[in-house]
């Protein structure tokens, strides 16, 4: 079988799996976030933190929830690092110092998992699992819970009232990522992932049977079920620095596709999740089409640069191979890179910087378009209802009338909300890398010169910005200036356009819903769907095509 074959197959199979989910998983998750019934253990944590279930709250007070629950998050992981050094099962690692404390902490809490430093050699099993793990699932949860505020202010009317972030936080951890990664680690421990708590081990290098004379040290770990999480919940940031592509996380073909179906498998599902809670589940559908045919469109697009043979290297390995898995293949590995980077997840089973420069520039901009196609957990649908409000207010401009979407008019308020929404990632991606560029050290951290070397610093930022966490892995950024900037762009690019969900959310609520008429625009059918894939793109394009013009494009043209 050819490779180009193996990946067409893998790219069925992988359709096949997130189709049969798609149904059960997004109806079962309306459900959770429509019940009025509490678990018992649920009703022990709202107890334990003081939190009424019960209260429904405005766009305000839904906001302060999110932004009170990320500061103590932010804090408590910054301290957990910070304490290292004195804590039991840190395999003697000591205390992580203030500015990578800072960026990592801001890294799990705006599930970005950006990482400026080795797993392996610095992060003991209790940051491990007590820090980085558990912000993997709350991270992951709060994201969906501002997905779901904003779908009750569409399926809402005349009141402002979005729900409860507590329950939703509560519900989203306990009812859905919990289960699903745990039903998902004993599926990677099955396959070969390991899970421990064991401790540092010197192991001797060998090649064929015969010792190299080297030795390198392993430690092992609660890999399996932090692989789990980091997929599912589209989180991102690995044991190892090698990430996904390291055999203790990632050990099987079979695991690798199983992986990719974890990062995609909710972000899709949410769409069915939106269409239940709306009633109208063709309004799903129209919002999955779009997701979709970008996800596809991609797919397809960084196959055709990584398999193309350009140059004699190329042409005698069969495909761009290098920086590859020769475990995965180049089309596993063109699959995870589209899906890990439309996805806000960031995990890596090949690395990225060794793509051909038209395959490096697919990956990023997939997250210049914002990550919606599906995105990360919850962030991709409310991402993409946002284009759906700027496409509507495209269409209305054409025809001359109110546009109106889920029979909410799309008003001046509505369109500056979404507006400053689609601008501040953008705007923070150009400000930190051309302020990068500039200054006189910054550019030192790069291992490249030239196109190569600028599309690292804008990867990095975009990467950030866009809450992914994935790098071109030329770049030191274990420095002050890029642990201090990339930890301020993760967090303004996570909660800045939260703000502007929320209060479109509550605008929203607040509205008489409008009858259906001749004129409506009926944004369930696929003329929609290609109108705002055309949004999506004309956008992205017009907003950072200089930028890629400087780096990727122009590396890949001169190749």
């Amino acid at each position: 079988m050819g490779p180009v074959l193996a990946g067409f197959l893998q790219l069925l199979a992988l359709i096949g799996a997130l189709a049969f989910a798609y149904i059960p998983l997004g109806t079962y998750m309306a459900k959770v976030y429509s019940s009025d019934k509490h678990w018992r253990v649920e009703k022990w944590i709202y107890k334990g933190i003081g939190a009424n279930p019960d209260t429904e709250m405005r766009w305000t007070a839904y906001l302060r929830g999110v932004l009170a629950f990320s500061a103590v998050s932010v804090l408590f992981l910054y301290l957990l690092q910070r304490l290292q050094g004195s804590l039991p099962g840190s395999l003697g690692f000591s205390s992580v110092n203030p500015a990578q404390s800072f960026n990592t902490a801001a890294s799990f809490v705006t599930n970005t998992n950006w990482q400026s430093y080795y797993g392996e050699q610095t992060m003991g099993h209790v940051v491990q699992t007590a820090g980085l793990a558990v912000q993997n699932f709350v991270s992951a949860a709060v994201g969906i819970a501002v997905a779901v505020a904003l779908v009750r202010g569409f399926a809402r009317s005349r009141t402002g009232e979005l729900g409860n972030f507590w329950a939703d936080l509560v519900r989203g951890t306990i009812r859905i990522l919990v289960p699903g990664a745990a039903i998902a680690a004993i599926v990677l421990v099955a396959c070969g992932a390991i899970q421990n708590f064991s401790g540092i081990h010197e192991v001797g290098q060998f090649l064929n049977g015969h010792s190299m004379g080297g030795s390198q040290q392993w430690n092992g770990g609660a890999v399996a079920s932090q692989e789990a999480i980091k997929e599912l919940g589209t989180n991102g940031g690995g044991y190892f620095n090698a990430n996904s592509a390291h055999p203790f996380e990632n050990p099987t073909p079979f695991t690798n596709l199983f992986e990719i179906f974890l990062l995609l498998v909710i972000p899709f599902a949410l769409t069915r999740t939106f269409g239940v809670m709306v009633g109208s589940v063709k309004q799903g559908y129209a919002i999955l089409a779009t997701m979709a045919s970008i996800w596809i469109g991609f797919v397809a697009l960084m196959m055709w640069t990584e398999f193309a043979h350009h140059g004699p290297a190329l042409q005698i390995a069969g495909a761009a191979m290098e920086g590859k898995e020769v475990r995965f293949g180049v089309g596993s590995s063109s699959i995870f890179a589209v899906s890990t980077t439309l996805t806000s997840t960031g995990a890596v089973d090949s690395f990225h910087s060794s793509f051909t420069g038209l395959g490096g520039g697919v990956t990023m901009l997939g997250m210049m378009l914002g990550e919606i196609a599906p995105g990360g957990t919850g962030s991709g649908l409310y991402g993409m209802l946002i284009m759906a409000v700027i496409a509507v207010f495209i269409a209305g401009l054409m025809v001359g009338r109110t546009p109106e979407y889920l029979g909410k008019k799309i008003g001046s308020r509505e369109i500056k909300l979404a507006a400053c929404y689609i601008l501040i990632t953008p705007a923070l991606v150009l400000i930190f890398t051309a302020a990068s560029m500039a200054l006189p050290t910054p550019p030192h951290s790069m291992l490249n010169s030239g196109a190569h070397g600028f599309s690292e610093v804008l990867y990095a930022f975009t990467s950030a910005s866009n809450n992914n966490g994935s790098a071109f892995a030329g770049l030191n950024a274990n420095t002050d200036w890029y642990n201090t900037m990339t930890g301020l762009a993760m967090i303004l690019g996570r909660f800045l356009p939260m703000v502007f969900v929320l209060a479109l959310a509550g605008s929203l609520g607040e509205q008489q819903p409008v009858p259906v008429t001749a004129g409506t625009l009926r944004t369930e059918k696929p003329l929609f769907t290609g109108l705002l894939v055309g949004a999506i793109l004309i956008i992205t394009g017009l907003t950072y095509f200089p930028a890629l013009a400087l780096g990727p494009l122009a590396e890949g043209l001169a190749s």
